[in-house]
């Protein structure tokens, strides 16, 4: 995500336009009015000094705990330090708190109490972040029960919608056109109905989103940069299509995706809408396997694969390693997250095996773990399965019923019986037949996940 300043300062004349139209009154009532209160936490960002003494004096004669998130937001969006001063002092004197201007904390605080928002939360959301972009109005408005998440969980990521652009059917290669690539280069591979491709990570990293027809099922593959995982979903549920695109914004610092048609929120780690008219249609988006691999490993099991092209109509230094450097250089975070979990590293990469029932028997796997055991089987609800990675250090899962599985050659799996089972892309196939079927899986950082399903088991 961008740096918001200078969104922000770009901006400014917008807050002032828009607040110096208000109607805004100083004195309130004791039950807090959304008009004024809104009004009066826009003032907030721009006013100058003596009205925002008025304001913050009318703000403590009304005060309600709904005023904290909207104020913790104030300080996030505001650049003046003299303006942030009292509000600071105000919050600090309500709460009890002494965080000052750090945002951090107070956020860490906020988020480990209960949720407590006034009813208007997502028109304050709204009204503040549509003189960023006007696209973000819809997001929020009139949306405050609209919503499976906390509200105040959810973060400017600093761009405008779509402000970091999907590739939509984007131009594709032959794998011996791709000269551009090295056989070192980090790609996410993904097939359906043997329709093999390729998606170079330092292309991708950029875009953090592709829409694309795989093997006749259209496809989205959301990236999210900050939490290190690609997830491909077919962008068709019962017979609906929905387009997806970047929103802006986060949670728990994931990628939310956003649907044209409704302009609905939508969680990427899960696939469903969680903001907006969709969040009680129970739609779940398919999701298929994405191998993390390199060039060359993905070129010789797949030689007629498909890959991206390096012409995708916009300007951007596609080199291996660019994006994101200093990002995933460390393990600092860029948006703070309500809570860590120290067993692992919070950019550790964890292999994720979306078997049915695994929201609620979620399992975590180490990919280091991984590359120390090649083959490794478990069981997440009903389904067992057995998880097979390769020297190139990608993995790759299959049901396994009630085989046991004991070592991998090239291309070929052996079981406890000494039978030599076929490693394809999409299947296993024994030598007399039978055929085990892969299953859907993906990498993400460990923190990530963790925020997601708290009650993860972990294999490390």
């Amino acid at each position: 995500m961008a740096n918001p300043i200078k969104l922000l300062l770009l901006s400014t004349m917008m807050f002032l336009q828009f607040v110096s139209c208000g109607q805004y009154d100083k004195s309130f009532k004791k039950s807090p009015d959304k008009d004024q209160t809104i009004d009066a936490m826009l003032s907030l960002m721009i006013g100058d000094a003596g009205k925002n003494k008025e304001t913050l004096q009318s703000l403590e004669d009304t005060w309600v705990e709904g005023y904290v998130p909207m104020l913790i937001e104030v300080l996030y969006l505001s650049r003046d330090q003299v303006n942030r001063k009292p509000i600071v002092k105000l919050l600090e004197k309500k709460t009890n708190k002494k965080y000052g201007s750090n945002i951090l904390k107070w956020l860490d605080w906020l988020w480990s109490k209960d949720q407590e928002i006034l009813h208007f939360q997502g028109d304050w959301m709204s009204s503040i972040y549509k003189s960023i972009d006007p696209k973000f109005e819809k997001y929020f408005k009139n949306r405050t029960r609209a919503s499976l998440i906390r509200l105040d969980e959810v973060r400017w990521g600093g761009v405008v919608q779509d402000g970091i652009p999907p590739l939509r059917n984007p131009k594709m290669l032959k794998a011996s056109e791709a000269d551009y690539l090295e056989d070192d280069h980090i790609v996410f591979g993904v097939s359906i109905n043997g329709d093999h491709r390729a998606y170079p990570k330092r292309i991708l990293a950029w875009h953090e989103m592709f829409v694309d027809e795989i093997g006749g099922e259209s496809i989205a593959g959301v990236y999210c940069t900050l939490c290190g995982t690609v997830i491909a979903y077919n962008t068709r549920f019962n017979g609906k299509q929905y387009d997806l695109g970047t929103s802006g914004f986060l949670y728990r610092s994931n990628k939310l995706m956003y649907d044209q048609a409704t302009q609905s929120l939508w969680n990427t780690i899960e696939g469903k809408p969680v903001v907006g008219p969709l969040i009680n249609s129970n739609i779940a988006l398919k999701s298929h396997s994405v191998v993390t691999t390199t060039w060359g490993a993905w070129k010789k099991l797949h030689p007629d694969s498909k890959v991206l092209s390096l012409e995708t109509s916009y300007r951007r230094n596609y080199d291996e390693g660019v994006a994101y450097q200093q990002y995933f250089a460390t393990d600092q975070l860029m948006f703070t997250v309500p809570e860590l979990d120290t067993r692992l590293l919070n950019k550790a990469e964890v292999l994720i095996v979306r078997a049915e029932g695994y929201e609620d028997d979620p399992l975590a796997i180490s990919t280091d773990f991984l590359s120390r055991h090649k083959v490794y089987q478990d069981k997440i609800s009903e389904t067992s399965f057995v998880v097979v990675t390769d020297k190139s250090g990608a993995n790759r899962v299959y049901e396994s019923k009630d085989h046991t599985f004991k070592k991998v050659t090239e291309n070929k799996l052996k079981d406890k019986k000494g039978n030599l089972w076929e490693m394809k892309e999409e299947q296993l196939i024994s030598p007399d037949g039978e055929i085990l079927s892969r299953l859907s899986y993906h990498r993400i950082f460990w923190f990530a996940w963790y925020n997601t399903y708290r009650e993860t088991r972990l294999v490390r």
